[in-house]
């Protein structure tokens, strides 16, 4: 439960998309939600549109996607 908790506050504030700010825990929405390329993540959370179009955050993004799939 602690585990839990910790993780749930660590995606809150863990920004994936630097630019946008956009936090781990929206990346994690979308992609539970039905995105599975970093293309419908982008679309659904606004990730990868700032100023480094997705140069810093597409690896992020895959690896996210990756561990999803991976453990469902």
């Amino acid at each position: 439960m602690e585990n839990e908790l910790k993780e749930q506050v660590l995606d809150k504030i863990t920004k994936v998309c630097i630019c946008k700010a956009i936090p781990r825990s929206k990346i994690k929405d979308a992609i539970k939600a039905g995105a599975h390329t970093v293309s419908e993540v982008s679309k659904a959370t606004g990730a990868c549109t700032g100023g480094c179009k997705g140069y810093r955050c597409i690896p992020k993004i895959e690896a996210l996607i990756d561990e999803h799939l991976k453990n469902s």
